[in-house]
């Protein structure tokens, strides 16, 4: 499967284009870096590309057509913050079921301890529950995986752990992933193809 941005284009209302014109290719089974500095739209491309938002330009394809609308979307975004992505009054067993009910497996490769389930967000630290976030986004019909600034607020131990277990699990399930980071050194060491990108114009490497 392949996902496609074509001649992207957006901004917020009648201001000035945030960008125009990208265009971002990813195919199932490749881990691509997108590193840029802040500011630069990378978190607005995600989101377009995961179908959070429309582009005002341009389109989103999946092997060659748009995404489906209704039900379980193949690309998934896990988002820097986690604590803005769950509700506040929700244990985390019922955040994690939403959507779907991932299996122990799953849970276990994150290191999801069964205990975490009965807990509430607040009494979870910012890389436990962003553990509950990607497990969440990673159901049976992912294909691709948008991870916005997914670790940086974390402390070194804790990203080296969830992106072990995150690229294993991307390996066995042949899934695309999208590493969207302004950290230039983490972007080399996961990923076979970069994209540089200022907003304007765009680099491969790789």
């Amino acid at each position: 499967m392949l996902l496609e941005g074509k001649n992207l284009g957006f901004r917020y209302g009648r201001d000035a284009w945030i960008f125009r014109g990208m265009d971002i290719a990813l195919k199932q089974g490749e881990v691509v870096g997108l590193v840029g500095p802040s500011g630069c739209g990378k978190t607005t491309l995600g989101r377009l590309i995961a179908g959070y938002e429309l582009p005002h330009e341009g389109s989103v394809q999946l092997n060659g057509s748009p995404p489906a609308k209704k039900g379980f979307h193949p690309v998934q975004l896990v988002f820097q913050h986690p604590e803005k992505a769950v509700n506040p009054r929700w244990p985390m067993h019922r955040m994690l079921n939403e959507g779907w009910q991932p299996d122990a497996d799953l849970l276990r490769s994150l290191g999801i301890e069964k205990e975490w389930l009965q807990r509430w967000p607040n009494e979870l630290s910012g890389g436990e529950l962003q553990r509950f976030c990607i497990a969440r986004a990673l159901g049976p019909e992912t294909r691709f995986l948008i991870a916005d600034e997914m670790t940086t607020m974390l402390d070194a131990i804790t990203q080296a752990q969830i992106w072990h277990a995150v690229l294993d699990i991307a390996k066995e399930r042949n899934l695309g992933v999208l590493v969207i980071s302004h950290e230039r050194k983490l972007i080399q060491r996961l990923c076979s193809r970069v994209i540089e990108w200022n907003g304007e114009t765009e680099r491969s490497t790789g």
